[in-house]
């Protein structure tokens, strides 16, 4: 298992290293690989960063506990991240190359030709300190899957996440990234395959599956249970609310560099077709193998769900597939903790200082030292990896989507303004997360809304679809 293993993990690496031979010595091309990136890649990549060790260990640990009612939240993130695609991704695109942009805080700060630059000081701590969370969150789950399938101590799995991350993002920059994002992602649907065949096998085939699970009680409920809110009033508040964590997508600094790395506009319709059927394609492989853990291990007390996948791999596999298993799972944390360290860097090098850095050994150097400190936060942290990266989802949607979407809308926003907008919605996200308001509600949801309708009543924009 050890073996497949670090053969797939190598293999990814050399692709991230010879990445490096095409690299060019400025900000664009560290951050945005020049904008000559070809559709499939971008679509590919950007899958590849979404779906990571939230969907291999976190979603699965979820759909393992509360059943096949999982379905809606892929329902409403596919959703909402859709109609956002729709409404900004062409003019983010388009306005990133006008005002030579390297990043969403860059194009928010300097959009129609303004430079607001208290508001581009605050986003970039605010990216710094979230996306190092969210980044910490990958480094964990790949963590945890050395320690379930290898029996490699978590801190030193982790710390083996880090090190091949820092070792190909600062070789090649994104443009590495975006190709070992292509690699991974292939390597991430086989894994899934692999094991969706062999657990169904061991379980004793569809039919006999199908009848485990209809004995469980509400395991196979469709309809969303356990939410605070009563009647229809609660599903409906769900799925909403998971839309909106779709929608911030948008907000996401590791996401929206893949598009703005595309060669040209009028590709976007074949970015996502590529994008959405992969999504859609991996997001069911996910639930499906986490209905399958709970009618695997059932429900033991203090069995930890989200280590169903590494423990289902080591025992269900001959060796040489829990290695590919692993490497999957490996993969996914990567394709995500290296972009995310990327973004970071990019807020510390561009965003941050008053004149954006062109030096390509102090953009390495900032994604070196953003890497360590994700790896701390990792290391302290006791939170799952579900919730780690659901928070600072949400933080960075309710802080960024607000002003981007009135952007797109045509308003003429202030500095004032777009303060005013993402400190809003960072507070509530966080309020609602911290202080007892109720689960039912996505806190990003929340947040994102509240800071929508604030721009509203500040801008007044004459919308402009």
């Amino acid at each position: 298992m050890a073996a497949s293993f670090f053969v797939c993990l190598a293999v990814v690496l050399l692709v991230g290293l010879s990445s490096a031979r095409q690299a060019k010595a400025s900000a664009a091309d560290y951050f945005l690989a020049s904008r000559t990136v070809p559709p499939w890649l971008v679509g590919l990549s950007a899958v590849a960063t979404n779906n990571s060790g939230y969907m291999f260990i976190g979603l699965i640990g979820y759909t393992h506990a509360v059943g096949i009612q999982s379905i809606w939240l892929m329902v409403g993130w596919i959703t909402g991240d859709l109609i956002a695609s729709r409404i900004a991704h062409e003019r983010m695109r388009d306005e990133a190359e006008r005002v030579q942009a390297n990043g969403i805080i860059s194009l928010l700060a300097r959009w129609g030709g303004n430079h607001h630059r208290s508001w581009q000081i605050l986003a970039a701590l605010v990216s710094v300190v979230f996306l190092s969370t969210y980044a910490a969150a990958q480094i964990s789950a790949g963590g945890k899957a050395l320690e379930g399938m290898l029996d490699i101590p978590m801190a030193v799995g982790m710390s083996m996440v880090a090190l091949v991350v820092i070792a190909y993002s600062i070789a090649g920059g994104m443009r590495a990234s975006i190709w070992t994002d292509a690699s991974q992602s292939l390597l991430m649907v086989v894994s899934m395959v692999v094991l969706l065949w062999a657990t169904v096998a061991h379980l004793g085939g569809t039919q006999a599956v199908l009848q485990q699970a209809a004995a469980i009680p509400g395991f196979l409920e469709a309809k969303p249970t356990g939410l605070e809110l009563t009647g229809w009033a609660g599903p409906v508040a769900f799925v909403v609310g998971w839309m909106f964590a779709g929608a911030a997508a948008l907000g996401q600094p590791h996401i929206v560099s893949r598009f703005l790395a595309l060669q040209h506009t009028r590709q976007m319709n074949r970015v996502r077709l590529w994008y959405y059927s992969y999504y859609l394609l991996f997001y069911c492989f996910a639930t499906t193998v986490g209905l399958l853990s709970r009618l695997y291990f059932g429900d033991h007390t203090g069995f930890d769900p989200e280590m169903a996948l590494p423990h289902m791999a080591r025992e269900l596999l001959p060796p040489w597939l829990a290695g590919l298993m692993l490497a999957g799972i490996f993969a996914a944390t990567m394709s995500t903790a290296d972009s995310l360290v990327l973004s970071c860097s990019s807020a510390l090098t561009q965003d941050l200082p008053k004149t954006p850095s062109e030096q390509r050994w102090l953009l390495k150097a900032a994604t070196a030292l953003v890497t360590v400190f994700a790896l701390l936060i990792g290391l302290v942290s006791e939170q799952s990896v579900f919730s780690l990266v659901v928070w600072a989802w949400g933080t960075l949607g309710a802080a960024f989507v607000p002003v981007l979407i009135w952007k797109v809308c045509g308003a003429q926003l202030s500095s004032v303004s777009m303060l005013c907008m993402s400190v809003t919605g960072v507070s509530v996200t966080v309020a609602w997360k911290f202080y007892g308001f109720p689960d039912t509600v996505y806190e990003g949801a929340v947040g994102m809304s509240v800071a929508l309708a604030l721009g509203y009543f500040l801008s007044r924009p004459q919308l402009r679809w």
